[in-house]
C-alpha cells in the first residue's frame, strides 16, 4: 500500500466502487479528486467523503477536454484510477455511443494526463471482455467470446480497447500501467435501479413486488463484495514492479442465480413469487474468475462471504427505500423477522 500521502484522481469516483475506494483512499491519509459526470452516480455516494478536507469534486465528462482542475492542479497526481464508465447494462445502453467514447476516449485523456504527470495511472476493465465465455473459469490468458456488433457490445468493446489502448502507453513506457478485469460486484451504494441482479433481486423483495428472472435461473454468476474489490484495486495499484498484463478481480465462488434468489429471501425474511423472462441477448451462460494471479501477485482473495455481503447490502436497500418512501409521504410497513428488519412500499 502507499506508505508516503499521495494525490489521487478517481474517475468515476462518485459512482458505486468508486466512492468506496475515495473513501478507502481518504481513511488511508491521501488527498482525493473525485471526477465524475454524475450521469449514473447517486450524489448520496459523496456526502461524507465532502467532509474532508483532503477530498474534492470536480463535475466533468472524461469524453470531454478535462477541466483546469484535473489538467493543472495545486498538486500533480501521483495515482489515477479510471473507474469512468457505467457498468449496468440498462444504463450503458441507454446511450451506446457515449459508453463507448467513455472507455476509448476518456481512457486515452486520462492516459496523457498520468503521461505528462508521471502519475501510475489503473483501468478498471471487466469480466465482460470475456464475453458468453467457452472457458471456464475465465483465467487473464482467455480471449473471450465477443459479440462485437450486439446492444453489450459498446461496453464490452468499448473495455476491450481501453485495455488495448492501456497495454499501449505500457509497452512504449508513456505511462506506468495497471489493469483490473472485475467481476461481477455487489454492495452499499449500488443504485437500487441500475438492473443488476442483486439490486433487482432485493428491491424487489423489499418493495413487495414480483422477483425477475431472466433466463432459466440456472446461469452462473459469482460476486464480490464491495470492499473486498477495493482491496484488490488498492493492492493492484500498489504491487511493486511491472504488472505486464490484465489481473482479474471477483469472488471465484461460483452460484447459480435461481441459488441467489433463495439467499435473498433469507437474509430480507421475506419471501415475494418468482416469474421468468427471456434472457437478453448475449448476456452470458456462465461466469467465475481464475484469481490465481491476484492470489500470487497481491496475496489477495475476498473475505466477505457472500450471505452477510447480501445482508449489508439489503440493509442499505431497506434504509434507501424506508428515506424515498418517507420522502414522498407515502405509508412504508416495517417488518421484523429473526432480528433482520426490511421495508416494504404500500
Amino acid at each position: 500500500m502507499m506508505k508516503a500521502a499521495k494525490h489521487v484522481l478517481v474517475a468515476g469516483g462518485a459512482g458505486f466502487i468508486g466512492s468506496h475506494l475515495c473513501a478507502a483512499l481518504l481513511e488511508r491519509g491521501h488527498t482525493v479528486t473525485c471526477l465524475d459526470n454524475m450521469q449514473t452516480a447517486r450524489p448520496e455516494n459523496l456526502a461524507r467523503l465532502k467532509a474532508s478536507p483532503r477530498f474534492s469534486f470536480v463535475r466533468a465528462d472524461v469524453t470531454a477536454p478535462l477541466p483546469d482542475d484535473v489538467t493543472t492542479p495545486a498538486r500533480p497526481f501521483d495515482r489515477i484510477y479510471n473507474l469512468a464508465c457505467a457498468a449496468s447494462p440498462p444504463q450503458y445502453q441507454r446511450d451506446p455511443e457515449h459508453t463507448l467514447l467513455t472507455s476509448v476516449d476518456g481512457t486515452r485523456s486520462l492516459l496523457r494526463l498520468a503521461e505528462r504527470m508521471g502519475a501510475r495511472f489503473l483501468l478498471s476493465s471487466t469480466s465482460e471482455v470475456y464475453g458468453d465465455p467457452d472457458s471456464h473459469p475465465q483465467a487473464e490468458d482467455y480471449r473471450g467470446n465477443v459479440n462485437c456488433i450486439g446492444p453489450r457490445a459498446c461496453y464490452d468493446e468499448g473495455k476491450r480497447a481501453a485495455e488495448a489502448l492501456t497495454f499501449d502507453f505500457g509497452r512504449l513506457s508513456r505511462a506506468e500501467v495497471r489493469v483490473a478485469r472485475i467481476f461481477n460486484t455487489y454492495g452499499p451504494h449500488m443504485h437500487p435501479d441500475d438492473g443488476r441482479v442483486v439490486s433487482n433481486f432485493l428491491c424487489q423483495i423489499l418493495r413487495g413486488q414480483d422477483i425477475t428472472i431472466y433466463g432459466s435461473g440456472e446461469q452462473t454468476r459469482s460476486f464480490c463484495y464491495v470492499s473486498d474489490m477495493v482491496a484488490g484495486l488498492l493492492a493492484l495499484m500498489e504491487a511493486p514492479g511491472q504488472v505486464v498484463g490484465p489481473v482479474n478481480l471477483g469472488n471465484p465462488n461460483e452460484i447459480t442465480i435461481a441459488e441467489l434468489v433463495d439467499i435473498a429471501f433469507a437474509v430480507t425474511g421475506f419471501d415475494v413469487p418468482v416469474r421468468y423472462e427471456a434472457l437478453p441477448e448475449d448476456d452470458p451462460q456462465r461466469r467465475r474468475p481464475n484469481i490465481d494471479l491476484a492470489r500470487k501477485l497481491l496475496s489477495w482473495e475476498p473475505q466477505v462471504p457472500l450471505q452477510d455481503g447480501l445482508r449489508a447490502t439489503a440493509d442499505y436497500f431497506a434504509d434507501l427505500l424506508s428515506r424515498s418512501n418517507a420522502a414522498r409521504s407515502s405509508p412504508v410497513k416495517t417488518e421484523r423477522r429473526e432480528d433482520q428488519v426490511a421495508f416494504v412500499a404500500q
